[in-house]
């Protein structure tokens, strides 16, 4: 393929444009792409840091929800919804706003989305009643799309036989500022209060758009795609590739199992015998973190060998410890033990499953991410909604038998579909 470049910028010629699949090249793609600096080290760390900071904005709610129940007088039950209605919020901002990165020069589509969640955040830290707070944490969830505009800019920048590489310290970053936001909330909430996290958050946000402006490299879209055909090609992706229906299917289940068990363990430490106060209870990201650590070999890993298997695997590991938190969940051993092996089981499951689709379509990066991550966090919804019913009904019983169903239904899945699976 002829290319030139200007000026940091690559002229493709018309021929590299012929084998574009029909239905997603229906309309011009641009023959010019800005090609960024190069993926550096520091880049890359960068781009895990923000989003670390950025995907916590969904997370500061769990360990405090005990704390806003007491506060606007409302039931455990009807407070752990805020958990459910932020990642519903989230998967709407997922199918609705992260394909726009595939259209859009990103870095742009970045900051405003930060300038955005900025101010949702400032709607919680000022909250007046419980039905403000509702509204805008669902808003959170909706603009809080960064991390999901991040990871397929860094696929897209990474050479084929280092992305699983990429992709695997992004993702770690990523889970361990999941991890770390429990931590971190329950502690200021514990001195400051929870609206005192969400104020810290909307300058966190405001310095890491400044940040990512002066830093990140322009990256122009690929195709040219009105917002109704960018939306119509979402279902042309689902109908054509197996392999992001299958990978979809698995992240759904394995988060739903996860968000069962993060937005019930509140509950759990705060009652008997635990009896643990908000700063306990964050300190049990920490413990996780070790897994999100562990997990990321996983990446090289998937760059070596079929990233499906991987998946396999982390589900059955995942499945153990819900096992584990059944029979010993009412002993911190048995607990601390179920929650490394859970979050390491689910940070492999998305990271293999990014691996295998982002080698599928690159000019499909961010529609590709689209389609996983509305059903990853859809999943993440049900299981918080699952999770929280399954407390109010069987107690702690009742949270691992969501959490085990859901595990044992992917696993049934990857042994039906195991002789289809090749990428």
């Amino acid at each position: 393929m002829a290319s030139k470049y200007t000026k940091g910028v690559v002229v493709d010629s018309q021929e590299s444009l012929e084998n574009q699949p029909v239905t997603l090249a229906a309309s011009q793609t641009t023959n010019s792409e800005i090609i960024p600096n190069p993926l550096t080290r520091k880049l890359v760390i960068l781009l895990a840091i923000a989003s670390a900071l950025s995907v916590a904005n969904l997370y500061y709610v769990q360990p405090v929800l005990a704390d806003m129940a007491r506060e606007f007088n409302v039931p455990n039950g009807q407070a752990g919804f805020l958990a459910t209605l932020v990642q519903i919020g989230y998967a709407v901002g997922l199918l609705f706003i992260v394909p726009l990165g595939d259209v859009i020069e990103r870095r742009s589509l970045i900051v405003r989305a930060l300038l955005s969640v900025s101010l949702a955040l400032a709607g919680v830290a000022v909250a007046p009643s419980f039905i403000w707070l509702a509204v805008a944490i669902t808003l959170i969830g909706l603009t809080n799309v960064i991390p999901q505009l991040i990871v397929p800019l860094a696929a897209s920048l990474a050479k084929p036989s280092e992305r699983g590489r990429v992709i695997g310290s992004i993702m770690s970053g990523l889970l361990i500022g999941v991890l770390l936001s429990r931590t971190i909330s329950g502690y200021v909430n514990t001195w400051l209060g929870w609206r005192g996290m969400y104020f810290i958050a909307v300058g966190m946000m405001l310095l890491l758009a400044l940040v990512l402006w002066r830093t990140l490299p322009v990256s122009q879209p690929k195709t040219r795609l009105n917002y109704g055909a960018l939306l119509k090609s979402l279902i042309h992706l689902i109908r054509t590739e197996p392999v992001l229906r299958e990978s979809a299917l698995f992240g759904g289940l394995s988060f739903g199992a996860l968000s069962a068990f993060w937005v019930t363990l509140t509950f759990l430490l705060t009652g008997a015998p635990y009896h643990y106060g908000s700063d306990v209870v964050g300190l049990f990201g920490l413990i996780g973190v070790g897994g999100a650590l562990m997990a990321m070999g996983v990446g090289k890993l998937s760059d070596r060998i079929n990233p499906r298997h991987i998946t396999g695997v982390a589900l059955l590991g995942s499945l153990c410890g819900f096992g584990l938190l059944w029979v010993g969940g009412q002993f911190l051993p048995a607990l601390v033990a179920g929650v490394i092996l859970l979050d390491l089981g689910a940070q492999s499951v998305q990271i293999s499953n990014q691996n295998r689709i982002y080698g599928l379509k690159s000019e499909a990066g961010s529609r590709l991410n689209t389609v996983y991550m509305v059903s990853y966090f859809t999943g993440g919804s049900v299981g918080s909604f699952l999770g929280v019913n399954g407390w109010t009904m069987l107690g702690w019983n009742g949270v691992t038998m969501v959490g085990g169903g859901l595990l044992t239904l992917a696993l049934i899945i990857y042994a039906l579909n195991r002789n289809k699976g090749k990428v």
